[in-house]
């Protein structure tokens, strides 16, 4: 699964690990994530992150 960084703090979000802290089991890809979730880090929203390539 392919990793997302966010473009403000540079959190990375690892499918295989999810955000359990914040409700996303570990193995739920980005385009999975629930509406309304934002970075654990700085807030930001799924649209200010990018793809890992």
């Amino acid at each position: 699964m392919q990793r997302w960084t966010c473009t403000i703090c540079q959190y990375v979000y690892d499918p295989a690990n999810g955000d359990p802290e914040n409700g996303v089991a570990p193995g739920t890809p980005f385009a999975e994530l629930p509406e309304g979730w934002v970075c654990p880090v700085c807030g930001a929203g799924k649209e200010m992150f990018e793809e890992v390539t």
